[in-house]
């Protein structure tokens, strides 16, 4: 047990009035903290690489099974939208991460800029997708028992499952990624 005694805060050994103010009340230095963050990103990542994982998974069994459904539901999707919304993902990918730089070198301008460039492209994305959401629900293309389009071959819901199930699941990560990317913009 130390000796030392602590300041107010809780932070560890008494520094006179020296305080770190990016250090949060429960860690006692900024390694520690560091740390922490570290572990809980790659926390993070692990986890969405195995939701995400187990999905495309669940996917490819699924276009296995019934090829015929799945080559013929990929004719209802718009390619051009698609490419469009692969090039906004890239992008945003690469605003966030001139963000994170721009956060670690103290640029609050250049983060700003990069976060709010980041939040356009995922309001892009929303945007494309309620486009072809749209669309996909006037055909009737709709997931599981709600699939109502009498020209398609069967089992061709089960590929509109895991659209709306994947690209849902990517929307409301945009979503709530976006909320959380504008508290630093504030």
């Amino acid at each position: 047990m130390s000796t030392q005694p602590l300041t107010l805060e809780g932070h560890g050994p008494a520094d006179h009035g020296h305080h770190d103010p990016n250090l949060q009340h429960h860690f006692t230095e900024m390694a520690q903290q560091s740390d922490a963050a570290k572990l809980g990103m790659w926390l993070f990542l692990a986890t969405e690489v195995l939701m995400f994982g187990g999905l495309f998974v669940g996917f490819g069994i699924q276009q296995a099974k019934f090829p015929e459904a799945f080559k013929a539901a990929h004719h209802h999707l718009d390619r051009n939208l698609g490419a469009l919304n692969t090039v906004v993902l890239l992008v945003s990918s690469f605003t966030m991460v001139l963000a994170v730089w721009a956060a670690q070198m103290g640029k609050r301008k250049t983060l700003i800029v990069n976060l709010l460039l980041t939040l356009g492209c995922a309001a892009t994305f929303l945007v494309v997708k309620y486009f072809e959401y749209s669309h996909k629900f006037h055909d009737g293309l709709l997931p599981g028992k709600f699939f109502a389009n009498p020209h398609a071959q069967p089992n061709e819901y089960i590929f509109f499952s895991f659209y709306f199930m994947m690209t849902g699941l990517h929307g409301s990560h945009v979503v709530s990624s976006g909320s959380i990317s504008s508290r630093f913009c504030i």
